[in-house]
């Protein structure tokens, strides 16, 4: 008798799933005999999104050194762990340079292939080049309908497709109109590596509405990726040398300023010793109003992590040794005037205070005469930025970011999700490499790019689109507009067929466009919220899987690592049906 499992979706969390259901299985199963259908497209390890079929100037966004799929001592979970290399182990290089898509395509399948040649004896990995299209009952488990015309009978269901395609938004549609009635170009939210971008015409203008890192993916594309070149003059500076072909990118956005770029030296210091303050105990009982609620723990955390690297990494820039501030910081409430005082007390520059306020909206009231005016700011800011950033003087913005990290897994952990901080996270911890944002200074001083300003506005008149910010008066009109992000999760658009059919049928349904499961065994609710015993599904498109997004940094006990291994051992129970006590 074989036990039998199907995981829908091949890319990083369906490779991490099979790795960690491998992992346990020798450990869970009564009978060496288990066969896992891996079920996808795409080629397993990268699957759609890590494609090895992108342009090779398409980077990640994180170093080589802060990525990896293998567990590792700091993870705590029940299943064994099994280390593998970082990608910069991997390859062997800078493990603070910036790997092409490309090569984190080759690093994914190498992790897939790894956990298949390594699996128990008995279990066996089979993949099937294929989507789903829909899952039925059938006595004991669950029948997989594959597009290639085969249908698979499993003893359950994973679903970890990742991030899917959606039908357009009604006003995607409304300005998709708008453009074919006038014969203007729009391009709505999507993957950048998945555009249509011979379509945008160079030597136009064309308004970019976002600024984050579908953004810098879509310059890079419409400058260096038409020809142009960037070199560095005598003194150091970059500068651009333009083809030609490059359109002339206006960029705006709710902030007017890019994501911060990634810090650029390895942190030395001690891990700041958080979560302390963000806890279930001091939340109490829901529903929680974010701001009021929730945001001044995590805010004291975020500036616990801060003023701890600072102080103990840079004592001379503080007048408090770390015991004192840190009895005396526990006891106030944040922003509180007794904290206050005692920030102002402690570190006399007001450049090493941190101010959420300043950091989350730099642009804030400012206003320009012209864009000119903006673009020398924004020359000096991302200058400023870059500096900071690759100067270990200011470790406590690395120390803040852990802190971050870890503040981000706590409300994973609790369930609580929000739109602004999550953006907030993006925009601080999950920017761009630097050169990134090196380039595109050098862009805005080649012309090339324009800045538009914060709490941008874009409009239809006179058959143009118009952008238009209360940084800068007047507005900047263009033939083409492009959405530069990512599309936002929606159960009820999604054009996946198997997810599709799922929800037609009431068998699926969403929160704020997440899939709905049970948070206890990520088991698949349908409409009526009654958990499938089947069925389970996994990742960041998933309600309370928002940790599981993005790649596991080595040495912090990821969550996809902790998330993934307690669902395989449930799993794997319900497959021999031998129940397993155990809350993810």
């Amino acid at each position: 008798m074989s036990a039998s499992i199907a995981v829908v979706g091949a890319g990083p969390t369906g490779t991490c799933l099979v790795e960690r259901i491998c992992a346990n299985a020798a450990d869970l199963l009564d009978w060496p005999s288990l066969d896992i259908h891996v079920i996808d497209p795409y080629p397993p390890g990268g699957g759609r999104v890590w494609r090895a079929e992108q342009p090779e100037l398409l980077w990640m966004n994180s170093t080589a050194a802060d990525v990896t799929l293998f567990t590792d001592a700091s993870v705590q979970c029940r299943g064994p762990i099994r280390p593998g290399p970082s990608l910069a182990e991997w390859l062997g290089g800078d493990p603070g340079g910036f790997a092409s898509r490309r090569v984190q395509n080759a690093y994914l399948s190498h992790v897939f292939q790894h956990a298949v040649t390594t699996a128990p004896r008995g279990v066996r990995v089979h993949v099937h080049a294929t989507r789903a299209l829909d899952l039925a009952d059938v006595p004991g488990g669950q029948a997989v309908r594959l597009e290639d015309g085969r249908t698979i009978e499993v003893d359950a269901v994973i679903l970890a497709q990742g991030h899917g395609d959606v039908t357009p938004t009604g006003q995607e549609r409304a300005l998709a109109g708008l453009a074919e009635a006038d014969g203007l170009r729009y391009l709505p939210t999507g993957y950048t590596a998945d555009l249509d971008l011979d379509q945008v015409p160079g030597g136009e203008p064309v308004i970019v509405r976002g600024m984050g890192l579908a953004s810098v993916d879509l310059t890079v594309l419409l400058t260096s990726g038409r020809g142009g070149r960037f070199i560095r003059e005598y003194d150091g500076e970059l500068v651009y040398l333009p083809s030609g072909r490059e359109p002339l990118l206006q960029l705006g956005s709710r902030r007017g300023v890019p994501y911060h770029a990634k810090t650029g030296y390895p942190f030395r210091g001690a891990r700041p010793p958080v979560p302390r303050f963000l806890t279930a105990a001091a939340l109490g009982e829901g529903p929680w109003n974010f701001r009021r609620d929730v945001w001044p723990l995590v805010a004291k955390e975020l500036a616990f992590a801060y003023y701890h690297e600072l102080i103990t990494a840079h004592p001379r820039r503080s007048r408090m040794g770390w015991p004192e501030f840190e009895e005396a910081y526990a006891a106030e409430e944040w922003r509180s005037a007794g904290m206050r005082a005692l920030i102002r007390r402690a570190v006399p520059r007001h450049l090493d205070r941190l101010d959420f306020d300043r950091l989350d909206r730099p642009l804030e009231r400012m206003r320009f005469g012209d864009s000119a005016g903006l673009r020398r700011w924004m020359n000096g800011y991302l200058g400023a930025d870059l500096q900071r950033r690759s100067d270990p003087a200011h470790s406590a913005d690395h120390a803040m970011i852990l802190g971050l990290l870890s503040v981000h897994g706590v409300l994973a952990e609790l369930g609580v999700s929000d739109p602004w901080f999550h953006g907030f996270f993006s925009y601080v911890a999950s920017g761009p490499p630097g050169p990134r944002l090196e380039e595109l200074r050098a862009l805005a001083g080649a012309g090339v790019v324009t800045f538009l300003g914060a709490d941008l506005r874009v409009e239809h008149r006179d058959r143009r689109w118009w952008a238009h910010s209360p940084t800068v008066p007047g507005g900047m009109a263009a033939r083409t507009l492009i959405e530069a992000r990512l599309p936002a999760p929606s159960v009820s658009r999604a054009t996946d067929p198997l997810i599709s059919a799922l929800r037609d049928r009431g068998e699926a349904d969403e929160d704020s466009g997440l899939l709905k499961v049970r948070p206890a065994d990520r088991r698949l609710l349908d409409r009526s919220d009654t958990p499938h015993p089947r069925r389970f599904a996994f990742g960041p498109w998933v309600v309370g899987g928002r940790a599981t997004g993005g790649f596991a940094r080595p040495g912090l006990d990821a969550p996809l690592f902790r998330h993934a291994d307690a669902l395989a051992r449930i799993v794997l129970s319900e497959a021999v049906a031998t129940p397993i006590r155990h809350v993810a």
